[in-house]
């Protein structure tokens, strides 16, 4: 076990940095001891041994520093130096500096080398901490993995993921959190504890996430935290993060939505007409009928033949259109605007569990707003188009009415409209293939 240790040990060292460092500390000796010879043949009155042994010694501390300092300096990573980190003053700590604080009086009023003694070695712990805090957070690169796709009020697993790439020293008690601004779109609310990272090792924790909100959030920079070793101090490095992700709104079914539901299939069913297993309509009978179609129960009743109609399934097309024009939203009333706003987002979320409900059923669906569209195909191939569109909409005055006006020009697809227009403006061409959803009755 410790011939495999050791052996790790060695394939781990660095050969050539470390031969380096002992020819310079080899050469610099050399150059003390050419100094302490000059110094002790001066006293003799030799100046020119004397003059002749300091030059040696210059140009053997020289030859150390153009040739060989600069190789070690190439070999070693100096990244720890341009780290920013932050420091936090502990409740511990700040005991421990009134201790100090008292030992320093103490000694000075005293004279007592014994105090003196303790007070260094109180220093010393302070100088320890931080060195030993400073080396734990250098040489940690962080990376943090989230699903593609987010969904608000619903938790989702990310991973974290610190790599430790120092060659010797491994890392303890580190906390990542999130941006210290304390931002309101930020992705990580709270802190990930990592206990241990070994050298040239990875350690990764699960985090659970969940969003309350629909739209885009941000995280600018995270901070990698510890206290590491005594607690004095708390110590933080930021690192810069470009991390944005999109959380969809809520598609779980509201009571509103098994409420609608079943209008919509009626109205779709109302609006095709085709050959299918739905009945749609019975009518007198023509022609052109074909005599399986007849309905001869009805027929003896009614004393003519009657015959049925069905609603055409392989036909079924939907568009499902959002139009975000809300008339309170330059409005200086505050409530006012709070009530639209809450409205708008019901109906964002109503128009999210719609869509999603016709992915499941594997309809062909268009999505559409104002400034967005989608193709018209299956919805598997347009659901997160939609939904990342539906994350980032906000309610608006400047939504053209000229855009109604475009819908009821496609009068051969059947429409559910989500809007805020009132009826006596939604031009009438549009009321006999579309579906209405008023976000003042939601």
């Amino acid at each position: 076990m410790q011939d495999g240790i050791v052996a790790r040990w060695w394939r781990g060292v660095d050969g050539p940095g470390w031969r380096n460092f002992g020819i310079a500390m080899l050469a610099l000796s050399f150059a003390l001891v050419l100094a302490l010879f000059s110094a002790a043949v001066a006293q003799s009155g030799r100046v020119w041994l004397a003059g002749s042994s300091a030059l040696a010694a210059l140009a053997v501390a020289a030859w150390v520093g153009i040739t060989i300092v600069p190789r070690l300096a190439r070999r070693t990573s100096l990244r720890w130096i341009v780290y920013q980190v932050d420091y936090r003053l502990t409740r511990e700590g700040i005991i421990y500096l009134g201790a100090v604080f008292i030992l320093v009086l103490a000694a000075v009023n005293t004279g007592n080398n014994l105090l003196f003694m303790i007070l260094a070695c109180a220093l010393a712990g302070i100088l320890i901490s931080g060195v030993l805090s400073r080396v734990v957070l250098t040489g940690i690169d962080l990376k943090f993995e989230i699903p593609e796709h987010i969904f608000a009020g619903q938790p989702v697993l990310a991973e974290m993921d610190l790599r430790n790439e120092k060659q010797t020293w491994p890392s303890f008690s580190i906390r990542v959190i999130g941006d210290m601004k304390k931002s309101v779109s930020q992705i990580l609310p709270r802190p990930v504890f990592f206990p241990y990272i070994p050298r040239l090792s990875a350690a990764r924790q699960k985090v659970e996430l969940m969003f309350s909100r629909r739209g885009v959030y941000r995280q600018d920079a995270f901070g990698i935290r510890t206290r590491f070793p005594f607690g004095f101090f708390e110590k933080t490095r930021q690192v810069t993060s470009n991390l944005e992700i999109v959380v969809y709104p809520a598609v779980q079914p509201a009571d509103q939505f098994y409420e609608v539901l079943p209008l919509l299939s009626g109205e779709m069913a109302s609006f095709f007409r085709g050959r299918g297993h739905e009945l749609h309509s019975l009518r007198g009978y023509l022609s052109t009928d074909s005599a399986r179609f007849v309905d001869w129960k009805v027929s003896a009743k009614s004393g003519q033949l009657m015959v049925r109609e069905f609603a055409r399934e392989d036909e079924r097309r939907v568009m499902l259109v959002l139009d975000s024009f809300s008339s309170d939203s330059h409005r200086q009333d505050e409530a006012m605007r709070g009530e639209s706003s809450a409205r708008f987002e019901r109906a964002v979320a109503l128009a999210a569990s719609i869509a999603w409900h016709f992915y499941e059923i594997n309809s062909v669906l268009q999505f559409r707003t104002d400034k967005f569209s989608t193709a018209m195909a299956p919805a598997s191939e347009i659901i997160y188009d939609a939904l990342r569109e539906m994350a980032t909409t906000e309610p608006g005055a400047s939504a053209p009415a000229a855009f109604l006006d475009e819908l009821a020009a496609e009068h051969e697809i059947f429409k559910i409209i989500l809007t805020s227009r009132p009826q006596t403006s939604i031009p009438p061409a549009l009321w006999s293939s579309s579906y209405f959803l008023f976000m003042d009755r939601l």
